[in-house]
């Protein structure tokens, strides 16, 4: 499961387990049959309260995937720094794509 985006709000519910609406009741599920939770995060800065959160839902076994703008890539538009966020979170799930040239394949 993939909540794109992620807000703190959402966070919390997941990161304490209350689950009063479909999403997080659905993350709690995700989690309690250890299946891969990534929460794409959208808020920024932190609080110590969003920070402590993102430690809880990680020991849960969540991953935190902040979608953080790369360059490495040579992004030429907006659709390219947009491809390259949806491709690292697929790749989380070991999808494969094309989105983006990888690590030292960028020209």
């Amino acid at each position: 499961m993939v909540v794109v985006p992620c807000s703190m709000r959402s966070l919390a519910g997941i990161a304490t387990g209350n689950s009063d609406n479909l999403l997080t009741r659905a993350a709690d599920v995700t989690l309690k049959e250890r299946r891969r939770l990534v929460l794409v995060t959208r808020e920024t800065p932190l609080n110590l309260i969003h920070i402590r959160n993102m430690e809880t839902v990680t020991l849960a076994g969540a991953t935190v995937f902040p979608p953080v703008l790369a360059f490495y890539h040579r992004p030429q538009t907006i659709d390219d720094i947009v491809a390259h966020i949806v491709g690292k979170v697929l790749d989380q799930f070991g999808v494969g794509h094309k989105l983006f040239d990888r690590w030292g394949s960028a020209q």
